[in-house]
């Protein structure tokens, strides 16, 4: 225990280190591993590579988990096929062209060149992901290579696996290879959506007795996924990624906690799995391919990943800087040094040569491409003024479950809304600025509170408009603030009087209609809140309407005359609330300028 906790509490301190020096953490872990090794200071002899193994394979899970239920497949669902294509076409290219430069560089077979190239193909889930959260890469390209590194790792192993099967068997082919690939992509996807949707719908439907219930659930539903598709000779990787999608895109209860409990069970996975590797290492033994090894790094960084990356992405609209970009992302981490592993567990001849050349060229790629991917891709112009990977919704509580998320928003030094006064944000009804963060103090918003640069903003959104709300934050960012101007009312003769008659079935929900009267509804200003589905809106002509039992359709005053002859009629205080509110509504759109 009492080195479990010194381990952690060193990773913690050579993570702040690695901030301040701007390098990859993962590199710091790896080197306090080397460190406390058998060829460093001997304070832990770690020789195990089954051990090893079986740690990099649990470790990778969970953070392909956490990759999956943090992403959502709103935010991979643009970018979906080019990173399948990166994942599938990017990687197998990087393997073979890597694959052949180590051939060639250290005389193997071409199958043996073919294992190593396999092995370091892959880019990492670990670093790509803490990569993206101190990034300000554009939205796009950052989904783009957070979908790759959820994707791409089951493509690797299969290429692994199947060049040791093809080393230990030369019976064994390219056919043999597509067949494996094709059952263990197959049922991984199979039963990573299954096991996703299984336990979105279970947690969603019941209630547990602790919020620290949820976590050990989403636990249960990584392990189950991964498991089930390994017996079924499908890829686990692939699985619990696809679960961890699922379950991030629909699941309602206790999200929050589930999100940031996998997210510091992914940071300890993280750690364990680099120290352990690290512990492997023998840094006396890499300057024997120390020349080499860099020259391969340098093909695999900067002529098979460039390479690879224009040939994926040719098929879709990406411009030159952006393929720049991507491709100089490419971080290798632990995984490669995982996947290094399983030719030695295998028997595979000279494979703890292997181990040595992966090491130091996931070692020089990283170091190379680590530091200087940020400012490379603000030269290029591939950086914004907020967060590569934001959470713009963030549950509180049961807020989403009684249909409502928080919002938080980011003020940056160039968003229209930097300079403003509170009431000219053009807040929809159904949102309520809750609370102001500035620097250390919370301010209470008023109407006449200024926006600064630097200010977070807490919004309360009622789920029915949290489209809407999503347009109105772009604005926010660049313009133009305050509500949109109206189309004004057409002139005819039926806008003194207000038809009316009962809401049909065909008419659609009353709660929120999309179309009434032949016109499409172009805002809902009011949403009746007493049982009653109803809502009051305004049409693409300029009319209003008012839905729910009785359909009521015209100009403003006419409306209002209607409503007001209802109100003294009206059944319950509820009903009567929802007239009085409604009037109030119309004469407020009459003071509208």
């Amino acid at each position: 225990m009492l080195v479990a906790g010194a381990l952690l509490a060193v990773a913690l301190l050579a993570s702040l280190v690695a901030g301040r020096l701007r390098v990859p953490g993962l590199l710091l872990f790896l080197g306090v591993g080397m460190l406390l090794g058998s060829d460093g200071l001997d304070a832990i002899h770690f020789d195990d590579y089954d051990l090893a193994r079986k740690i990099g394979i649990v470790a990778l899970a969970l953070i392909l988990f956490e990759g999956g239920l943090t992403a959502g497949w709103d935010e991979i669902r643009p970018v979906f096929w080019p990173s399948v294509s990166l994942a599938t076409v990017g990687t197998l290219a990087s393997a073979v062209i890597t694959g052949l430069a180590a051939s060639y560089l250290f005389d193997l077979s071409t199958l043996e060149g073919m294992l190593i190239g396999s092995i370091v193909a892959s880019t990492d889930g670990a670093a790509i992901f803490a990569l993206l959260r101190v990034s300000t890469l554009r939205r796009k390209l950052a989904r783009t290579l957070e979908g790759e590194a959820g994707m791409n790792d089951p493509v690797a192993v299969l290429l692994v696996l199947g060049f040791i099967e093809w080393i230990k068997d030369p019976a064994y082919g390219v056919a043999d290879m597509a067949g494996l690939a094709v059952l263990e992509l197959g049922v991984g996807s199979a039963v990573g959506v299954a096991v996703g949707w299984l336990a979105v719908q279970g947690l969603n439907r019941t209630r547990l007795a602790s919020a620290g219930l949820y976590p050990v659930a989403s636990i249960a539903a990584a392990g189950l996924s991964f498991g089930l598709a390994d017996i079924a000779h499908g890829s686990g990787f692939l699985a619990v990624y696809l679960t961890g999608l699922v379950m991030g895109t629909s699941l309602t209860q206790a999200k929050r906690t589930v999100v940031t409990f996998h997210e510091g069970l992914a940071w300890v996975a993280q750690v364990g799995m680099f120290l352990a590797l690290g512990l492997l290492v023998f840094p006396s033994q890499l300057p024997e391919v120390a020349l080499k090894g860099t020259v391969l790094a340098i093909v695999l960084t900067v002529v098979a990943r460039s390479a690879s990356t224009a040939l994926a992405t040719l098929p879709f609209r990406y411009e030159a800087r952006e393929r720049i970009t991507l491709s100089w992302a490419g971080l290798r981490g632990a995984i490669p040094v995982v996947l290094a592993t399983f030719p030695i567990t295998e028997g595979v001849p000279g494979s703890l040569d292997f181990f040595n050349i992966v090491f130091f060229a996931v070692l020089i790629s990283t170091v190379l491409q680590g530091t200087t991917f940020e400012p490379l891709a603000k030269r290029l112009g591939m950086t914004t003024n907020e967060a590569a990977l934001p959470r713009p919704l963030a549950e509180a509580g049961t807020i989403r479950r009684l249909g409502a998320e928080v919002v938080e928003f980011p003020v940056g030094p160039d968003d229209a809304i930097a300079g403003r006064m509170i009431r000219e944000l053009g807040l929809p009804r159904e949102a309520l600025l809750n609370v102001i963060v500035r620097g250390e103090q919370a301010i209470p918003p008023r109407g006449s509170t200024r926006v600064e640069a630097g200010d977070r903003l807490h919004i309360l959104v009622r789920q029915e408009v949290a489209i809407e709300f999503r347009d109105l934050l772009e604005r926010w960012r660049n313009g133009p603030i305050g509500r949109p101007a109206r189309k004004p009312v057409k002139a005819r003769s039926s806008q003194a009087i207000a038809t009316s008659r009962p809401w049909r079935e065909p008419d659609g929900d009353p709660a929120h209609p999309g179309r009434i009267g032949g016109e499409d509804v172009v805002e809902q200003l009011r949403t009746r809140r007493d049982g009653v589905p109803g809502a009051l809106v305004v049409l693409e002509d300029g009319r209003f309407a008012i839905s729910g039992p009785v359909l009521m359709i015209g100009s403003s005053q006419a409306l209002q005359r209607n409503v007001r002859r209802r109100i003294p009629s009206a059944r319950g205080d509820g009903e009567r609330a929802w007239w009085a509110e409604v009037v109030a509504a119309l004469v407020g759109e009459e003071l509208r300028p």
